[in-house]
């Protein structure tokens, strides 16, 4: 194509080559008056440059003019299509991040409840403990009262039987006379009765 162009054009150069040559100089020439041969090869040459250019050239520029507004409408388009997603990607972002403190805000609450029930609960065991510990302390009490007061008694009986025998001045049966006491005092009421 391009040698095409180039040997009309050189075709049309070496044609008005001789026009040119033939015709003799002129003194002066004024560029503002129109003449006829000038403006008639002007036009042709114009017209055959624009057939020439129109053929070989404009059509190869458009097209290439063409694709690149394709290329630049495909990437706004790719553009605003990743704008697009990108939007709803932060929207869902943002919708998981609420749904996130939401369910923070819920565990945390839960955990306070769970902390209050478990509180409470210790409070109630800690209770329960104490109680049975006053129980069991007031039963060995009773219990360790029930010893002394056995333990008083049996003092209580050998001082008696001390005392007694020291009074008869006889060696009494021991086995006999702490029976004697022992029933002696078992009708006797105990301590904290006679105060009552």
């Amino acid at each position: 194509m391009r040698t095409r162009f180039a040997a009309a054009f050189a075709a049309l150069y070496l044609a008005s080559t001789p026009l040119l040559a033939a015709q003799e100089p002129v003194e002066r020439v004024d560029l503002l008056s129109p003449s006829g041969g000038l403006m008639l090869w002007t036009l042709l040459i114009f017209i055959g440059l624009l057939l020439v250019l129109s053929k070989f050239a404009f059509k190869p520029l458009l097209a290439s003019v063409e694709a690149r507004e394709q290329r630049l409408q495909e990437t706004i388009d790719a553009a605003r299509a990743d704008r697009e997603a990108a939007a709803a990607l932060l929207a869902e972002h943002r919708l998981a991040v609420e749904n996130a403190r939401g369910e923070v805000q819920r565990i945390i609450a839960e955990g306070r409840v769970t902390a209050e029930e478990v509180q409470q609960q210790m409070m109630a065991e800690t209770r329960t403990q104490q109680e049975q510990m006053l129980a069991r302390a007031r039963q060995e009490i009773e219990l360790d009262k029930l010893r002394a007061i056995a333990e008083l008694r049996r003092e209580a009986v050998d001082l008696a039987i001390r005392g007694a025998s020291r009074v008869i001045e006889e060696n009494l049966d021991t086995d006999a006379n702490r029976k004697l006491v022992e029933a002696f005092l078992a009708t006797v009421p105990p301590a904290s009765q006679m105060t009552r």
